[in-house]
């Protein structure tokens, strides 16, 4: 009896350092990030950046990998079916990980179970800008104004269920407004029609409107963020007039389900490290994007309460993708 104890002690010992190599030795090839959109980005840039300081930081390669389509959720499935090996990740956002699931009536995987958190990377406000036409110096103006005259402001998106849209949607639901939505295909179209005055208002992402709104060629009314930005000093939060309103653009590092919590653990330290530092700093901000890190179970609940927000925001307004 006691021999055969000897025996299962010592073949646990003999597995531990089997197994235990392969997770302390990791990563001991490239990397791969895919994000589910084009280069050239948001998405894609950060991706880029946090790969590089990944590389320098592993003394290994990490890739960028683009699987565009379907509101990013063709990269997002691939990972979802990708082994839980620590050698795939995806940069996951708000629509890959908590809208679509209630826009789309098809989903080629479980936003929830398919996934394990990472990190949240950063975090892109967006502004509210109007044509300087519609007469509106603040955003309490054009609730009144939208009160007073139900369905006379029409926005423009860069299309359905976009950051844009449901942030718009969002305000339209707390501040008990009625819009018009003019969906475009794309943030460019979208922009050019409002600076020549067609559509009247948008909330779109801040690099884009930034130069705009220094040119006077829009009024910026609020941003979405629960903190005013150093971009736009003098623009109040849209939740300085709307209680609870908050409704940032986010890329978040994402796992397969089933990957080990010490490989999950360790490039979620690195990266908070990572997003710490001046000179990444200095370049997430450049995108118009604030840096953020934090461990797994933050980006868990962080991602809990975006699905219940955006849940009942698409409720309410309808928004579908098909």
């Amino acid at each position: 009896m006691v021999c055969a104890s000897r025996l299962l002690v010592a073949l646990m010992l003999c597995l531990a350092a089997i197994t235990a190599p392969a997770q302390t030795d990791w990563p001991t090839r490239p990397v791969r990030i895919v994000v589910g959109f084009a280069p050239g980005g948001t998405t894609d840039i950060s991706a880029r950046i946090l790969a590089d300081q990944l590389t320098k930081a592993f003394n290994q390669t990490f890739l960028v990998d683009n699987r565009a389509g379907a509101s990013g959720m063709i990269g997002a499935a691939e990972v979802a079916r990708s082994a839980p090996d620590g050698y795939t990740f995806l940069m996951g956002n708000a629509g890959t990980q908590a809208i679509n699931q209630f826009i789309y009536s098809k989903m080629p995987y479980n936003a929830q179970k398919d996934f394990a958190p990472v990190s949240l990377v950063v975090r892109v406000p967006l502004v509210l800008v109007v044509h300087p036409s519609l007469g509106v110096r603040s955003l309490q103006e054009l609730i009144d104004r939208a009160k007073a005259k139900p369905g006379s402001i029409n926005y423009g998106t860069a299309g359905i269920a976009t950051p844009g849209h449901l942030s718009t949607e969002l305000l339209k639901m707390l501040a008990k407004i009625d819009l018009v939505h003019i969906p475009y295909k794309g943030s460019g179209p979208m922009l050019q029609d409002l600076l020549a005055g067609q559509v009247q208002m948008a909330i779109d992402l801040l690099p884009p409107a930034i130069p705009h709104i220094r040119a006077g060629k829009l009024s910026a009314l609020g941003v979405t963020s629960a903190m005013p930005v150093a971009e736009l000093p003098n623009v109040p939060t849209i939740a300085s007039v709307i209680a609870g309103f908050e409704s940032d653009g986010w890329y978040a590092l994402m796992a397969p389900a089933g990957t080990s919590q010490q490989i999950i653990t360790r490039i979620s330290i690195e990266i908070d490290k990572i997003l710490h530092r001046s000179d990444v700093v200095e370049r997430v901000k450049q995108l118009g994007a604030v840096p953020v890190g934090g461990t797994p179970a933050e980006l868990a609940l962080f991602i809990e309460s975006e699905t219940v927000k955006w849940r009942e925001v698409v409720k309410t307004s309808g928004a579908k993708a098909e």
